[in-house]
């Protein structure tokens, strides 16, 4: 059974001021789960219906009621299981290879789906402004579906990392040089610009190459992609020119 303190506690981990606090985070779901504990994220606690996750020791691990379960679950309907990781230490930053910087992302299922393509392109660096949406949002985590486990996220002033950087630094916009057309390197740093107002005009100043998707619709009224499906683009492209 869960207790009301359990609840208080992971309903409490929705909110990233009790992330930092506690320094842990939520994940829902087997195999997001799995993914966390294959990559050996260290497990607080872990809450299931099944007896099932043999590798988890019984005194990190409680089978729990469905009802018990949707009760601390913050899925619209509860997967089998929840677990609370602690988070880990940043990571070093390096730069080489492809990087992804993210400029104030907001919404949590953006950031999920750009992590899930780094991890698919085989970006391993993601860098993220300070006004981007937290990487250990529940949101986030469950939208990863485990690549968390895999890609290297930072938050850092990006800003300025861009302006020191030594790899080319690469923006996309709406008047950029067609991505279709223009040559692409192995290395550099792709920035990718927030939901409603695109690069911020600080970072937009230490961005050398402006790269933009071409529409091809007859009657060219649609405003915008949606950045994660640019991301797609924009990684497919990279990619394809270095094979």
């Amino acid at each position: 059974m869960v207790s009301k303190n359990q609840i208080k506690f992971i309903s409490g981990l929705q909110q990233k001021k009790q992330r930092l606090i506690h320094k842990m985070f939520v994940a829902e779901g087997i195999k997001v789960v799995q993914e966390l504990l294959d990559a050996d994220f260290e497990l607080h606690q872990l809450y299931t219906t099944e007896d099932d996750f043999k590798s988890v020791s019984d005194s990190k691990k409680l089978i729990v009621s469905s009802e018990d379960l949707k009760k601390i679950s913050a899925l619209t309907t509860a997967s089998s299981c929840l677990a609370v990781f602690k988070i880990p230490e940043q990571k070093e930053l390096y730069q080489s290879g492809l990087i992804v910087a993210l400029d104030a992302i907001r919404d949590p299922g953006n950031l999920g789906t750009i992590i899930r393509l780094c991890d698919w392109f085989g970006i391993q660096q993601l860098i993220c402004s300070k006004e981007t949406v937290d990487v250990y949002n529940p949101k986030v985590v469950q939208a990863t579906m485990g690549s968390i486990s895999r890609v290297n996220v930072s938050y850092i002033n990006l800003e300025d990392f861009i302006s020191t950087t030594s790899l080319p630094v690469f923006g996309t916009f709406m008047n950029g040089e067609n991505i279709y057309s223009t040559t692409l390197p192995q290395e550099g740093i792709i920035v990718m610009g927030n939901e409603a107002n695109g690069i911020s005009k600080e970072v937009e100043n230490s961005i050398q190459h402006r790269l933009t998707i071409p529409r091809f619709g007859t009657l060219q009224k649609t405003e915008s992609l949606n950045v994660a499906t640019a991301t797609a683009i924009i990684l497919s492209e990279f990619r394809r020119v270095s094979l």
